[in-house]
């Protein structure tokens, strides 16, 4: 590989790192809009908090509480969002994989990296824990801008993003496609 390669190859990754974290930004907006929309659901339909158990976890005295299905929701439709805009903007490739073909890895990418992401939520939500976000600041109520719940969910996102780029770029859009076509397109 010669340095003028090498260095053509490092811009494109560092133009799709910043395309990908651009589309991520709004993915963000995506899944934070969800949460708010899914607390606001719970707080006056269902008239639960986020905290909240959902329901018990089988064979154990723990429970899924409401703001793991919010994240979950949330994660559902940012995940598509982002799909759809990465395929089309950062990865965009006239030898694509057929639609199912890349978003079920770009899925499953993402379902790994939120089951981090859930473990990220549970430790600053948990008040056993050394990372919870503690009272001093955090409230899990009004100001929207001090609750706990957004404060979790945005830390967490942050945090599992790296990884989902590094994943997807090397398996989602190059090895799928690869496989697919028989070639490197990406």
């Amino acid at each position: 590989m010669t340095i003028t390669s090498a260095l053509t190859r490092h811009r494109r990754s560092l133009r799709q790192f910043v395309q990908f974290g651009i589309i991520g930004g709004g993915g963000v907006a995506v899944n934070m809009v969800v949460v708010a929309i899914c607390a606001q659901i719970g707080t006056h339909l269902l008239h639960v908090h986020d905290y909240d158990p959902a329901f018990p976890i089988p064979g154990t005295s723990f429970n899924v509480r409401f703001y793991l299905v919010y994240a979950l929701v949330a994660f559902l439709g940012a995940n598509v969002f982002n799909f759809i805009l990465n395929r089309h903007w950062t990865f965009r490739s006239v030898n694509r994989a057929p639609f199912m073909k890349e978003f079920l890895p770009f899925l499953l990418v993402g379902a790994v990296a939120q089951l981090v992401g859930f473990a990220i939520l549970v430790a600053l939500r948990n008040p056993a824990s050394p990372v919870y976000l503690s009272s001093s600041f955090f409230v899990d109520t009004e100001p929207f801008w001090r609750r706990r719940l957004y404060w979790a969910q945005i830390i967490q996102i942050i945090l599992v993003m790296p990884v989902n780029f590094i994943v997807n770029k090397v398996w989602t859009f190059r090895a799928v496609r690869k496989r697919h076509h028989g070639e490197n397109f990406v």
